[in-house]
């Protein structure tokens, strides 16, 4: 396991940056990172691996290797408090399916919306598929158009759909050409 700073910089042979259970986690210089062995191979899976981070910490990157053969991973939960639990960084383009996205933090779509003529007050709605958008995450929404009189609000309104409003703020009727809209989506992050 390797930490890092808020700044991105390796935090090195630091006590109390990782904790684990069933093992105890020792600095390799070389490696810049924690290392630990840990037998996994219990019958009825109760054996499970824990590992804490230190409140110093702002980022995790964390490796799972199988030196005596094949290693099946089947799955990692990572547990805590949203407020207390570092970044994960993933870069194992190996990944896939189920994992899809893991590790990214923003998301884009972009479609062709030809908006319906807007009254003064008036709004309208569209349903943009952006893969990897989760409930509580951050929205946002542009329309490439020479108006300024139509406000678009956004949010994440299911697994990978964003709702956009368009509302006519103006106190005149626009009918505007088709106009490209881009939809963006990060994942909230917590000081």
């Amino acid at each position: 396991m390797r930490v890092f700073d808020g700044a991105g910089n390796v935090r090195e042979d630091i006590a109390g940056d990782v904790l684990a259970s069933i093992t105890t986690m020792q600095w390799n210089g070389p490696a810049k990172g924690w290392n630990a062995g840990a037998p996994m191979d219990d019958a009825n899976f109760n054996l499970r691996q824990t590992i804490r981070v230190g409140a110093s910490v702002a980022y995790a990157q964390v490796g799972v290797i199988g030196f005596d053969g094949l290693i099946d991973l089947q799955s990692l939960r990572l547990y805590g408090l949203p407020e207390a639990a570092p970044a994960v960084l993933n870069g194992s383009p190996l990944l896939t399916g189920a994992l899809f996205g893991s590790g990214r933090r923003e998301f884009a779509a972009e479609v062709s919306w030809d908006l319906p003529s807007l009254a003064p007050g008036a709004t309208a709605l569209i349903d943009v598929t952006v893969n990897g958008a989760r409930a509580g995450d951050l929205a946002q929404a542009s329309l490439m158009s020479s108006t300024r009189f139509i406000e678009l609000d956004a949010a994440v309104w299911s697994n990978n759909t964003v709702r956009v409003m368009a509302r006519n703020i103006s106190g005149a009727t626009f009918d505007l050409a088709a106009a490209t809209l881009s939809v963006g989506v990060a994942k909230r992050r917590v000081p």
